[in-house]
């Protein structure tokens, strides 16, 4: 990583102040479009210089908003939600298939299968790591590795418990099980995910 030395960093600082002085921007974002604009500097280090330079009351600009800036309503709604939305269809469609579709029903009853295996094997497991690690970075395989090992520890626990209960284990009651657990799982993972950044930038205020 190149760190910048004392003196870039004054420049950058000196340059934010005169560009502030000139253009008057209203709000952070349009400042790093000014500066982008003029020559090439990331982002992050415009950043943490604003964030400098407003600490020193030299420099008064509005904060750009962040995701937890957003209700939760707003940010399920948005492009970050999409993956919530998607596992909720793909349960609820997988539920309605197991319902409507007879066993016998070929050749229709194959997609129930493959929604089926789905449903079984990825969703409950990948719902309750979202849930886990709402924001760890993941290779594929070692999100698809742990989603199957937590979508089978799920489907056993959910098993055992059926056992014991009026309605036993059988088709209908551990596709409801699954159904209900796998939208509480994502439910609280986009609850988890949404207000994840709010509190980074809390750790970062404090820092």
């Amino acid at each position: 990583m190149v760190k910048k030395t004392r003196s870039e960093s004054t420049n950058l600082n000196q340059h934010i102040i005169n560009v502030v002085a000139k253009a008057n921007p209203q709000t952070v974002e349009q400042l790093i479009k000014l500066l982008q604009s003029e020559q090439t500097i990331r982002r992050q280090e415009i950043l943490d210089a604003v964030m400098e330079l407003q600490r020193q009351g030299r420099i008064t600009l509005k904060q750009p908003k962040i995701q937890s800036d957003f209700t939760l309503t707003e940010y399920i709604l948005s492009a970050k939600g999409h993956w919530y939305w998607a596992i909720i269809a793909l349960s609820a469609a997988t539920a309605l298939l197991v319902f409507a579709i007879p066993e016998n029903a070929y050749p229709i009853v194959y997609s129930r299968h493959i929604l089926g295996s789905i449903f079984v094997l990825w969703l409950p497991g990948y719902s309750l790591i979202k849930a886990l690690f709402p924001t760890r970075k993941m290779d594929n395989e070692e999100r698809i590795a742990l989603s199957v090992g937590m979508s089978l520890a799920s489907v056993s626990i959910v098993g055992l418990l059926l056992n014991y209960t009026p309605w036993g284990i059988g088709v209908a009651s551990i596709t409801l099980s699954l159904l209900a657990l796998t939208i509480t799982f994502s439910t609280a993972a986009v609850i988890r995910e949404h207000m994840r950044p709010l509190d980074s930038a809390k750790q970062k205020l404090k820092n």
